[in-house]
């Protein structure tokens, strides 16, 4: 089998290539640049894709013998996430630019050129395992639970699943690769995971926000309506936050007051009890599906939703939907004909449109939809 092993300069990737070796397929090494100005992303165990990432892929590719290349998808990633993460939080949304950089670079851009240039499939260092059925592959959790990665590949298709390549799926743990990476003369086999966002190089999030988006003032405002006080910009908050509010009047009870919602069309942010952060609906858009040919979710369907890449998961309920001019609201996508509802059995916390939610059935992902609103349990 022709497989291009994609190699980000983590030692993941590069266990992932040698073992790809290793079962006797051609191999091909391929660094993604996604930046002409990769000094400005994050460098040592706080990014990934700089200068050094590159180097340090090289040197894997030269120790297993195998061709290697640099592909340019700065612009590209410039476009679907970058641009991308401006335009959701304007929206009033907190967006996940990795999950999106899956979605859009590693498993679209990538797969796509990989699939022209006549590879069979594409091996990456990420968690999770497929599982080959009678009714096509299946995507399911890793073996190693602690870093099992199938809640951000839930944006994966069918069609995708057909050309991807997880060598780690099941190993269970990280230092096990490690440990194997030492054995086969990687020099990287002890370089930190990188995290948080690599286009972001302090970590200070409204700081470049403030330098990308332009701020406009507006009122801050509790359930009711009234108005409690005021800010310089509504995508320098977040939902769930309470500090940073600079709120000019006390709560009738006396309590702390958390960003419940950002009201982008009246440049609102809300703000209430912590209790009303209890979440009993979301529904959402932009939704991919992996799960089985033929599932029709436009009748309820019992799963398991999880809305953070570690996150547990809560039994639910879910559902497809027109989106009608009934159950439209400021948040839903404009041109968004469907969206999926999802119900959990017990309330969610930690909240926030924007972010994705998974659906599991057991070890399987089916798939994922972006949370646009939510309803908590005090409204409902």
């Amino acid at each position: 089998m022709k497989v291009l092993a994609a190699m980000s300069g983590g030692v993941d990737s590069a266990v992932a290539a040698a073992r790809a070796v290793e079962a006797g397929h051609e191999v091909v090494g391929v660094h993604l640049a996604l930046s002409r100005m990769p000094g400005t992303l994050r460098t040592g165990s706080r990014g990934c894709c700089t200068v050094e990432d590159a180097m340090d892929a090289r040197r894997v590719a030269n120790l297993l013998g195998i061709p290697f290349y640099v592909w340019d998808f700065s612009e590209r990633f410039k476009q679907d996430v970058v641009d991308d993460f401006v335009a959701e939080y304007e929206a009033g949304r907190t967006p996940n630019p990795c999950l999106r950089c899956n979605e859009k670079i590693k498993f679209e851009a990538l797969l796509d050129k990989a699939i022209a240039l006549g590879f069979d499939a594409v091996a990456t260092g990420h968690y999770a395992n497929l599982v080959s059925t009678a009714n096509g592959l299946e995507l399911h959790r890793a073996s190693a639970e602690a870093k099992d990665q199938s809640y951000v590949l839930g944006v994966l298709t069918q069609k995708q699943l057909r050309y991807c390549y997880f060598p780690l799926g099941d190993t269970p743990s990280k230092d096990l690769v490690r440990a194997e990476a030492a054995e086969r003369g990687i020099q990287i086999a002890k370089k930190p995971d990188s995290y948080d966002i690599c286009f972001i190089p302090d970590g200070d999030t409204r700081g470049w926000l403030d330098e990308h988006t332009t701020r406009v003032p507006g009122e801050i405002v509790d359930q009711q309506g009234t108005v409690v006080g005021t800010h310089d910009g509504a995508q320098g908050y977040t939902v769930g936050q309470r500090r940073g509010l600079r709120l000019g009047r006390p709560a009738a009870d006396g309590k702390p007051r958390f960003v419940l919602s950002i009201r982008p069309v009246s440049n609102q942010v809300v703000v209430g009890p912590k209790e009303a952060l209890q979440i009993g609906q979301l529904a959402g858009g932009r939704m991919s599906f992996t799960g089985p040919a033929g599932f029709d979710m436009a009748q309820p369907f019992s799963c398991e939703v999880q809305i953070r890449a570690h996150g547990d998961t809560v039994p639910a309920t879910a559902q497809l939907v027109s989106v009608t001019a009934a159950n439209r609201t400021e948040h839903t996508r404009k041109d968004a004909t469907h969206e999926l509802v999802v119900t959990p059995q017990q309330p969610l916390t930690g909240v926030a449109p924007g972010q994705s939610a998974v659906l599991y059935q057991g070890t399987r992902v089916l798939g994922q939809f972006t949370i646009d609103h939510a309803v908590s349990v005090t409204a409902m």
